[in-house]
């Protein structure tokens, strides 16, 4: 997202705007821009599909990445069910 976001001009405060813009929904802020862009947060699908039109890329490359990063995450999670000491 920060690629296709500077490529095209916004600041994370510009496209936060622009998406609310455009989406009708002014919850967005800066700074959950901020945590998508570090992976703290992945973007549910409501805000894939405004992201994909504003920052002119194709869902189907947000959906992959979306799942990409669910998988990392997954691999980084704690195991649970582990026999403590």
């Amino acid at each position: 997202m920060r690629r296709a976001r500077s490529r095209l001009g916004y600041s994370q405060y510009g496209i936060a705007d622009e998406l609310a813009r455009v989406s009708g929904n002014g919850s967005l802020t800066r700074d959950e821009v901020a945590r998508w862009e570090r992976g703290k947060r992945i973007p549910g699908p409501y805000w894939r599909q405004w992201i994909s039109e504003v920052l002119e890329v194709r869902s189907s490359e947000l959906e992959a990445a979306a799942r990409q990063a669910r998988r990392a995450r997954a691999a980084r999670a704690p195991r649970s069910g582990r026999a403590r000491p």
